[in-house]
């Protein structure tokens, strides 16, 4: 008898382990499922709004990863500040939802999200100080906790001095330095940046941006929207192209990059004869004039290899004809990706 005892203890052993292995894969494939879809910190999913018979947005979906800076471009009218308005939930979408860190948006995100909008909203005759530290209460901060953030804000931009100040006093940079305070102090997970460089000089314009990197190293999600492609280039990870309501293209702005370029290379060349070097490249390559500085008198071309050439092929052809000076891929910019796209919709 002892025997089948062991036998029945052993199945009923066995049974359990299987029963604790499902649980626990279960477990591990929720856990990985919720973490992948929590990737993002903000998504929109087919937004569409329309004010009257006029479509401003037209199933608009974006995904904004956690700890990025997600430029979201367009031309002036594109539809760009109807959807941070809808973020905002200043207005509401007519179809399509919004989530914010997985949950459907709700009124109570608002503490969440910093929104320095285009037109800027100070009162003008209430003083910077009295109206920083209301603003900043209507935000949920304490009286002392909202002290403490702005005097750490006004020390580090060198403003403390603007503090009895009437908003009426300021010029237009100074004052959007105190609503960009105003926007991030209660340090939201979501910061939404419109335009947020205008009336800016190049000093404070730089300030500003360094202030932005810092704040998105430090956790925080940005959105920044804008037609200054410049500003893209310094700032955004990923971006989000929209026109005439519709959202064309988005993706990581490097990979945009590589999708774009076109096996072309800017070269800058030594020789005694341009003209038959010229010929001669041109009859091996597509070749078009190129404008870069040099303190050479050099022959300065774009070169275009094609889908089949490599940088390579092209230096080692290069070096046996004459003395390479310059030699640099013709990497597409945010303006030149930009201007494509909207082209190729026309056309």
């Amino acid at each position: 008898m002892q025997p089948k005892k062991l036998v029945i203890l052993t199945f009923q052993n066995l049974l359990r382990l299987v029963l604790l292995f499902q649980c626990n894969f279960s477990y591990i494939v929720t856990s990985y499922t919720k973490t992948y879809y929590m990737s993002n910190l903000l998504e929109t999913k087919e937004v569409s709004k329309y004010f009257g018979e006029f479509q401003a947005l037209d199933a608009v979906s974006i995904q904004v990863p956690k700890h990025s800076i997600f430029g979201l471009l367009g031309p002036n009218g594109a539809g760009k500040t109807t959807l941070i308005r809808i973020i905002n939930q200043i207005t509401m979408p007519d179809t399509g939802s919004v989530f914010l860190d997985g949950e459907p948006l709700q009124r109570h995100h608002v503490q969440y999200i910093g929104y320095l909008p285009e037109e800027r909203g100070l009162y003008k005759s209430m003083k910077v100080g009295e109206q920083a530290l209301y603003l900043a209460q209507l935000k949920g901060l304490s009286y002392s906790e909202a002290k403490k953030r702005l005097k750490y804000w006004f020390d580090k931009l060198e403003i403390g001095h603007w503090w009895d100040k009437k908003v009426e006093e300021l010029s237009k940079g100074m004052a959007q330095k105190i609503q960009f305070v105003v926007t991030v102090l209660h340090q939201p997970k979501l910061l939404i940046f419109d335009e947020p460089f205008s009336g800016f000089d190049p000093i404070n314009a730089n300030l500003i941006k360094d202030e932005i990197l810092q704040l998105r190293d430090e956790g925080a999600t940005v959105i920044f929207s804008t037609h200054r492609m410049e500003s893209v280039e310094e700032l955004c990870d990923h971006i989000a192209l929209i026109h005439e309501s519709k959202k064309i293209l988005d993706g990581k702005l490097n990979d945009i990059k590589r999708d774009y370029k076109t096996n072309s290379f800017e070269v800058g060349l030594l020789s005694d004869n341009k003209r038959a070097l010229k010929q001669t490249i041109e009859a091996k390559f597509k070749v078009a004039p190129a404008d870069f500085k040099s303190l050479h008198d050099d022959l300065k071309l774009n070169i275009s290899l094609g889908s089949d050439g490599t940088s390579n092929d092209l230096l080692g052809f290069l070096t046996s004809q004459a003395q390479v000076l310059h030699f640099k891929e013709l990497i597409p910019n945010a303006s030149d990706i930009f201007i494509e796209t909207i082209q190729n919709i026309k056309s």
